[in-house]
Protein backbone atom coordinates (compact mmCIF):
# COMPACT_ATOMS: atom_id res chain seq x y z
CA UNK A 1 0.00 0.00 0.00
CA UNK A 2 1.38 2.93 -0.91
CA UNK A 3 1.34 6.24 1.09
CA UNK A 4 1.50 10.13 -0.13
CA UNK A 5 3.50 12.57 0.90
CA UNK A 6 0.71 14.38 3.31
CA UNK A 7 0.50 10.73 5.03
CA UNK A 8 3.96 10.15 5.50
CA UNK A 9 4.82 13.27 6.89
CA UNK A 10 1.62 12.93 9.48
CA UNK A 11 3.21 9.20 10.62
CA UNK A 12 6.58 10.59 10.76
CA UNK A 13 5.24 13.37 13.14
CA UNK A 14 2.66 11.00 15.40
CA UNK A 15 5.95 8.82 15.70
CA UNK A 16 8.31 11.15 16.72
CA UNK A 17 6.09 12.67 19.11
CA UNK A 18 6.02 9.15 20.74
CA UNK A 19 9.50 8.72 21.12
CA UNK A 20 9.28 12.00 22.83
CA UNK A 21 6.89 10.79 25.31
CA UNK A 22 8.82 7.43 25.87
CA UNK A 23 11.96 9.72 26.51
CA UNK A 24 9.54 12.46 29.05
CA UNK A 25 8.24 8.64 30.78
CA UNK A 26 11.44 7.18 31.61
CA UNK A 27 13.45 10.37 33.39
CA UNK A 28 10.10 11.29 34.93
CA UNK A 29 10.67 12.06 38.74
CA UNK A 30 9.87 9.12 40.99
CA UNK A 31 7.79 10.05 43.69
CA UNK A 32 9.54 10.70 47.45
CA UNK A 33 7.58 7.83 48.37
CA UNK A 34 9.91 5.14 46.74
CA UNK A 35 12.95 6.79 48.68
CA UNK A 36 11.13 7.14 52.09
CA UNK A 37 11.79 3.31 52.41
CA UNK A 38 13.90 2.05 55.39
CA UNK A 39 16.68 0.12 53.38
CA UNK A 40 18.87 -2.23 55.82
CA UNK A 41 22.43 -0.35 56.04
CA UNK A 42 25.40 -2.54 54.13
CA UNK A 43 27.81 -2.75 56.98
CA UNK A 44 31.35 -2.57 55.70
CA UNK A 45 33.42 -5.49 57.17
CA UNK A 46 36.19 -4.20 59.95
CA UNK A 47 39.70 -5.65 59.98
CA UNK A 48 40.48 -7.22 62.83
CA UNK A 49 44.00 -7.04 62.67
CA UNK A 50 45.51 -5.47 65.80
CA UNK A 51 46.88 -2.17 64.99
CA UNK A 52 49.36 -1.95 68.15
CA UNK A 53 51.38 -5.51 67.98
CA UNK A 54 52.51 -4.51 71.92
CA UNK A 55 50.99 -3.02 74.72
CA UNK A 56 51.48 0.57 75.21
CA UNK A 57 54.08 1.57 77.62
CA UNK A 58 52.45 1.90 81.24
CA UNK A 59 49.78 -0.96 80.66
CA UNK A 60 50.06 -4.02 81.72
CA UNK A 61 50.60 -6.22 78.30
CA UNK A 62 48.29 -9.49 79.30
CA UNK A 63 45.50 -6.85 80.48
CA UNK A 64 46.17 -4.84 77.14
CA UNK A 65 46.01 -8.44 75.04
CA UNK A 66 42.32 -8.99 76.73
CA UNK A 67 40.88 -5.91 76.04
CA UNK A 68 42.36 -5.82 72.05
CA UNK A 69 40.87 -9.87 71.92
CA UNK A 70 37.59 -8.10 73.60
CA UNK A 71 37.22 -5.58 70.45
CA UNK A 72 38.87 -8.04 67.70
CA UNK A 73 36.08 -10.27 68.50
CA UNK A 74 32.90 -7.88 68.34
CA UNK A 75 33.68 -6.60 64.64
CA UNK A 76 30.12 -4.76 64.75
CA UNK A 77 31.42 -1.71 66.98
CA UNK A 78 31.93 0.44 64.55
CA UNK A 79 34.78 3.16 66.37
CA UNK A 80 37.77 1.15 67.00
CA UNK A 81 40.25 4.14 66.92
CA UNK A 82 40.36 4.35 70.41
CA UNK A 83 39.53 1.76 73.57
CA UNK A 84 39.25 2.52 77.16
CA UNK A 85 41.52 -0.21 79.41
CA UNK A 86 40.84 0.02 83.11
CA UNK A 87 43.51 -1.62 85.60
CA UNK A 88 41.89 -2.05 88.27
CA UNK A 89 45.24 -4.00 90.21
CA UNK A 90 46.40 -0.77 90.86
CA UNK A 91 45.32 1.74 93.48
CA UNK A 92 42.78 4.31 93.07
CA UNK A 93 45.40 6.97 93.68
CA UNK A 94 46.86 5.92 90.47
CA UNK A 95 46.00 7.07 86.82
CA UNK A 96 44.88 3.59 86.33
CA UNK A 97 42.12 4.43 83.49
CA UNK A 98 44.25 4.36 79.84
CA UNK A 99 42.75 5.95 77.13
CA UNK A 100 45.01 4.27 73.97
CA UNK A 101 45.02 5.15 70.66
CA UNK A 102 45.48 2.11 68.97
CA UNK A 103 47.06 3.47 65.75
CA UNK A 104 49.64 5.00 67.20
CA UNK A 105 50.13 3.38 70.69
CA UNK A 106 49.53 7.09 72.37
CA UNK A 107 48.33 6.72 76.11
CA UNK A 108 46.10 9.31 78.24
CA UNK A 109 45.67 7.95 81.91
CA UNK A 110 43.66 9.42 84.29
CA UNK A 111 42.71 8.52 88.09
CA UNK A 112 39.05 6.66 88.51
CA UNK A 113 36.91 5.45 91.17
CA UNK A 114 35.69 1.95 91.77
CA UNK A 115 32.70 0.67 93.94
CA UNK A 116 32.40 1.32 97.66
CA UNK A 117 31.05 -2.34 97.32
CA UNK A 118 34.06 -3.76 95.79
CA UNK A 119 36.64 -1.68 98.57
CA UNK A 120 34.38 -2.60 101.59
CA UNK A 121 37.82 -1.56 104.07
CA UNK A 122 38.35 1.55 101.78
CA UNK A 123 41.67 0.67 101.27
CA UNK A 124 41.84 2.07 97.94
CA UNK A 125 42.07 -1.29 96.12
CA UNK A 126 39.15 -3.59 94.31
CA UNK A 127 38.95 -7.08 95.85
CA UNK A 128 36.15 -8.14 94.02
CA UNK A 129 33.68 -7.36 91.57
CA UNK A 130 30.34 -7.73 91.73
CA UNK A 131 27.15 -7.74 88.37
CA UNK A 132 24.44 -8.17 91.72
CA UNK A 133 22.13 -5.35 91.94
CA UNK A 134 22.58 -3.46 95.51
CA UNK A 135 25.95 -4.68 95.27
CA UNK A 136 27.27 -1.03 94.78
CA UNK A 137 30.65 -3.05 93.41
CA UNK A 138 32.25 -2.24 90.56
CA UNK A 139 32.26 -4.82 87.33
CA UNK A 140 34.93 -5.91 85.17
CA UNK A 141 34.64 -7.03 81.72
CA UNK A 142 33.89 -5.35 77.98
CA UNK A 143 31.69 -1.99 77.94
CA UNK A 144 30.38 0.34 74.86
CA UNK A 145 29.52 3.38 75.87
CA UNK A 146 26.22 4.82 74.87
CA UNK A 147 24.23 8.51 75.60
CA UNK A 148 25.05 10.83 77.33
CA UNK A 149 22.11 12.65 79.96
CA UNK A 150 22.00 15.36 82.75
CA UNK A 151 21.64 13.51 86.25
CA UNK A 152 22.94 13.97 89.81
CA UNK A 153 26.21 14.65 88.76
CA UNK A 154 25.89 16.66 85.89
CA UNK A 155 26.37 15.70 82.83
CA UNK A 156 27.07 12.11 82.58
CA UNK A 157 27.41 9.13 80.01
CA UNK A 158 25.72 5.42 79.90
CA UNK A 159 26.99 2.15 79.44
CA UNK A 160 26.42 -1.43 78.21
CA UNK A 161 28.04 -4.48 79.87
CA UNK A 162 28.86 -6.53 77.19
CA UNK A 163 29.59 -9.76 79.18
CA UNK A 164 27.89 -12.05 81.59
CA UNK A 165 30.09 -10.45 84.30
CA UNK A 166 28.74 -7.11 83.70
CA UNK A 167 25.19 -7.16 81.47
CA UNK A 168 23.45 -5.49 84.58
CA UNK A 169 25.36 -2.37 83.96
CA UNK A 170 22.80 -0.32 82.54
CA UNK A 171 19.95 -1.39 84.84
CA UNK A 172 22.00 -0.56 87.61
CA UNK A 173 22.55 2.53 86.47
CA UNK A 174 26.70 2.27 86.21
CA UNK A 175 27.74 5.89 83.95
CA UNK A 176 30.56 7.46 83.52
CA UNK A 177 30.65 10.74 85.65
CA UNK A 178 32.28 13.05 88.05
CA UNK A 179 32.92 13.74 91.48
CA UNK A 180 34.38 15.84 94.11
CA UNK A 181 35.35 12.33 95.76
CA UNK A 182 37.11 11.85 92.84
CA UNK A 183 39.31 14.95 92.29
CA UNK A 184 43.01 15.05 92.03
CA UNK A 185 43.20 16.72 95.64
CA UNK A 186 42.15 13.60 97.42
CA UNK A 187 45.17 12.12 96.82
CA UNK A 188 47.37 14.84 99.08
CA UNK A 189 44.38 14.63 101.59
CA UNK A 190 43.67 10.89 102.01
CA UNK A 191 45.98 8.95 99.38
CA UNK A 192 43.39 7.82 97.29
CA UNK A 193 40.10 8.49 95.82
CA UNK A 194 36.31 8.26 97.54
CA UNK A 195 34.24 5.10 96.24
CA UNK A 196 31.40 5.14 93.78
CA UNK A 197 28.50 3.09 93.98
CA UNK A 198 30.02 0.98 91.00
CA UNK A 199 30.14 3.64 88.55
CA UNK A 200 33.21 5.04 86.98
CA UNK A 201 33.76 8.47 88.86
CA UNK A 202 36.45 10.92 87.32
CA UNK A 203 37.77 13.76 88.10
CA UNK A 204 35.49 16.58 86.20
CA UNK A 205 38.42 17.42 83.95
CA UNK A 206 38.88 14.00 83.33
CA UNK A 207 35.37 13.06 82.57
CA UNK A 208 35.02 15.09 80.34
CA UNK A 209 38.00 14.13 78.18
CA UNK A 210 37.57 10.48 78.69
CA UNK A 211 34.11 11.32 77.46
CA UNK A 212 35.28 12.83 74.36
CA UNK A 213 37.44 10.00 73.35
CA UNK A 214 35.36 7.46 74.21
CA UNK A 215 31.65 8.73 72.78
CA UNK A 216 29.82 6.91 70.70
CA UNK A 217 30.00 2.89 71.19
CA UNK A 218 33.85 2.80 71.88
CA UNK A 219 34.63 0.13 74.20
CA UNK A 220 35.70 0.10 77.64
CA UNK A 221 37.35 -2.70 79.15
CA UNK A 222 37.99 -3.12 82.82
CA UNK A 223 39.48 -5.87 85.01
CA UNK A 224 41.65 -7.16 88.00
CA UNK A 225 44.19 -10.01 86.70
CA UNK A 226 45.69 -10.87 90.41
Amino acid sequence: MSLNRREMLRLGAAGAGGLLLSGAASSQILPSSVFSRQVTPVVPRVSTAPLVPSAPAGINPILFSKAKAALDSRPWIRNRDFIGIVDFDAPSADPRFHVVHLASGHVESHRVAHGRGSDPDHSGFVERFSNNFGSYASSNGAYTTAETYDGKYGLSMKVAGLDWSNNNAMARAIVIHNAWYAEDDMIPLHGKLGRSEGCFAFSRKSQWEVMQRLRDGRMIYADKLA
